[in-house]
């Protein structure tokens, strides 16, 4: 049986935008076979506090085995290795 895998997802979804960066990252890690752990950051307070505690400059973020990958083109580059 194939393993398991899991990424957590963190992206903006406010009531007058949705990050396309955030929803392509979703559609990456669904299609590569990933379980995906879909946080959603639904107001700018939200976006602000996570960007300040994880010391990060833009969302979407995206983890794997709790390992920071970064956003959706680094998350393009770590599949690709």
């Amino acid at each position: 049986m194939a393993e398991s895998r899991t990424a957590t997802l963190y992206r903006m979804v406010l009531p007058d935008h949705t990050c396309p960066f955030g929803v392509r990252a979703k559609q990456i890690l669904q299609s590569e076979g990933f379980t995906v752990d879909d946080r959603i950051l639904r107001s700018r307070e939200e976006v602000d506090a996570f960007k300040a505690e994880h010391d990060v400059a833009t969302t979407p973020q995206i983890f794997i085995d709790d390992e920071r990958i970064g956003g959706s083109d680094d998350l393009e580059r770590y599949l690709a290795k």
